[in-house]
Order: structure tokens, then sequence, then C-alpha cells
């Protein structure tokens, strides 16, 4: 049905935006090799190297996010983005009108605004997917313009005014849905004792680090669990801290720390609880494997829809959130006290997740794209 089709897809700024539109594009050429693909996105932002990394062609335009607290060097930033997105308008109509797509699809970031509001303007069917329980700016104002709203959790509808929503989920890696905990341990080197999983993004929280620092320090020598965490770029003094705490953790074979996890669906397969953000993507993995997890929003998004990612699995018993704004090393170690501790409450907390997921999300949303060229 794609097949000499052409679809195009909008999308960048981080990889939640990316991964997921990769992860279709990747479905479609796999289904249907003759179709076209091409994405458009920016050339300073990740999509620039991922993109072209995966093998689909990469167009970009010049576009970037307005800043909302108010100061001289803010207001003059946000007198350029304006200039900008006037510029960029006429950029998308021409890579558009070159490329002649059968249906364009937005996966979020600023790039997705005027590439999406023009392919709607020129009469090219268009959806958009929101990853996260409460829809940024962009997607709000695009919703009433495309044909289709894709969604990854039923809770964000509420927030949208068009009735034209699906729910489809997030794509999610096959390595990872197909990972098997037992052989995951095995080589990982893991034994029958507990495994927790910690991180605070790809880039490193220091409230996450520090919290979680405190917590390995007060239960390492009781030599009842195996810690694996994610420090992130810049969190690269977490070592130096735990061996301040009394953590040397290369005497320690159960305490591993990473800057970056790599064999997410190992360590993420393998482990017993999780300690992370409430990013969509995380949270989407965390389902998949119904795995029990404390959640530690980010405040510093927009709109704080991390910490509304996370209620969606809350006021499920589904997980169980600290905010930032509540978070010190004894409230985190109190709540792991009491999900480790109890063994049926943890059970009850990932069964509860994995009754959340959506484990055909790509063909959802491949399904999505053929009605649209139908």
């Amino acid at each position: 049905m794609l097949n000499n089709k052409r679809i195009m897809f909008a999308a960048g700024g981080t990889g939640g935006h990316i991964n997921p539109a990769l992860a279709v594009a990747g479905l479609i050429r796999e289904r249907y090799p003759m179709a076209e693909i091409l994405f458009v996105g920016t050339k300073i932002k990740m999509e620039a190297k991922l993109v072209p990394d995966a093998g689909f062609e990469f167009k970009t335009i010049d576009i970037s996010g307005f800043q909302r607290s108010i100061s001289l060097k803010n207001i003059k930033r946000n007198i350029g983005t304006l200039t900008k997105l006037f510029k960029s308008s006429g950029q998308a109509k021409k890579i558009i009108t070159d490329f002649k797509p059968d249906v364009v699809i937005g996966f979020g970031g600023y790039v997705s605004g005027p590439v999406l509001r023009m392919a709607a303007k020129l009469d090219i069917k268009t959806a958009i997917h929101e990853q996260n329980a409460y829809p940024g700016i962009t997607n709000k104002a695009l919703s009433k313009k495309v044909d289709i709203v894709m969604l990854t959790v039923k809770a964000a509808e509420k927030h949208f005014v068009s009735d034209n929503c699906v729910l489809t989920g997030l794509p999610i890696r096959g390595e990872l849905v197909k990972a098997d905990r037992d052989i995951s341990r095995a080589e990982l080197g893991i034994d029958d004792r507990p495994m927790i999983l910690s991180m605070g993004g790809s880039l490193g929280s220091r409230a996450v680090n520090e919290v979680v620092a405190e917590l390995i320090s007060a239960k390492h020598n009781e030599k009842k669990h195996h810690f694996y965490h994610a420090m992130g770029q810049y969190g690269l003094w977490l070592p130096s801290l735990l061996l301040e705490k009394g953590v040397d953790i290369e005497n320690e074979k159960e305490i591993v720390v990473r800057e970056y996890i790599n064999d997410m669906h190992r360590c993420l397969s393998a482990a017993d609880l999780v300690i992370c953000r409430a990013g969509a993507s995380s949270l989407s993995e965390i389902q998949a494997l119904g795995k029990p997890s404390i959640l530690i929003p980010s405040p510093n998004v927009a709109e704080n829809h991390q910490y509304h990612n996370a209620m969606a699995l809350v006021n499920n018993n589904a997980a169980v959130i600290i905010e930032e704004k509540d978070l010190s090393a004894k409230r985190l170690i109190e709540e792991f006290d009491r999900l480790m501790n109890n063994p049926h409450k943890l059970k009850i907390i990932g069964e509860n997740a994995k009754k959340m997921a959506i484990f055909d999300a790509g063909e959802r949303i491949l399904g999505v794209v053929e009605s649209l060229i139908k």
C-alpha cells in the first residue's frame, strides 16, 4: 500500500522525539521497501546525526524555541526565534513542494510546527504523535489542523479539543521486548539478590545522582542488593562522592556505575526495581517489561510533562512518585525500603505497569499512515 508513496517525518531536538519516528520509518522501510522516506529536522540538534546514521534522507530548516523566562537576553533570543519562524515556513514549503509527500507525520520538537502547518495548508494528509501525558504547546496548536492525533497514553486525550485522537502507544525497540531476565542477569553476572537500576537521563541529574549515592552508601554494607547506576555526562563526579562516603566502586562487585547504559535491554530486563526520571520512552520501556519503579519527574521540562507522565502510572498503582521538591535521601530510602520489604507490593506494581503497555505501537502508527494514504 505504501510502496511508491512518499512519507515525510518531522522530528527533532531529543531522542524522545527522534527515536520513535525512526522506529516507525524503519518498519515502513521493512514492510514497503519501495516507499520514499524523508526526514526534516534542524542541523544543530541530535537528529542531524541520528537520522543519516539510520540511512534516511534528511533535510533541515532553521527553527528554535521561545524562551519563557523574562530577561533582556531572552527577549533578544525570542526576537531571533520570531525571525526564524517566518523564515522556516518558507523553508518548509520548499522542502514539501520539492518532495511532494503523500503524508506528513510530526513526532515533536520545534521543527514539527512549521512543517506540519505548511503541509496542512497545502492540503496534504497529516498526523502528529504526542509522547507525553500532558501535550506540549506545539502539538496542542497543531491538533486543530492535522487529520489525526496519535497518543502514547489515554490521559493526554482530555488536553486536546479535537475529536481526532487515536491511542497508538510509543514504539519500543524489539531487542528490549524480547530480552530475557534470566539470560540478562547471567550475562551481567548477577546472582539471586535484587538488582536496582537507577538513572537520571543521558546528561545526568545532580538531584538523582546525589540521592542515589546516599542510597548506595546506606545499603552497600548489607550486601543484599546489586546496584547499576547511570550517572550521565555531567555526573562524572559521582565516583568521588561515593568514595567520600566509604564506597569504593572499584572494589564493590555489587555496585556498577557507568556514564551511560548502552545495553538498556539487558540492564532493564535484569532489574527488580527502577529509579529514574519520567520521560515517555523510559516509561514505555518500564511498562513493556513490567518493572516496578520509583519515578522522580524532572521539573525542568515544558508544561511539567514528566509529572503528568508519572501520574498516569501512579493513578494505576503502577509506580511510586517522588517529586523533586520533596526529594531527599531519607525519602528515597524510605520508599526503597517500603517496596523491597514488601515483595507482594513490588510484584503488583510491576504487573500493573505491564497492563498499561502497548506492544504493537509501531503497527498501530503504521496503520494510521496507511489509513491516511487510503
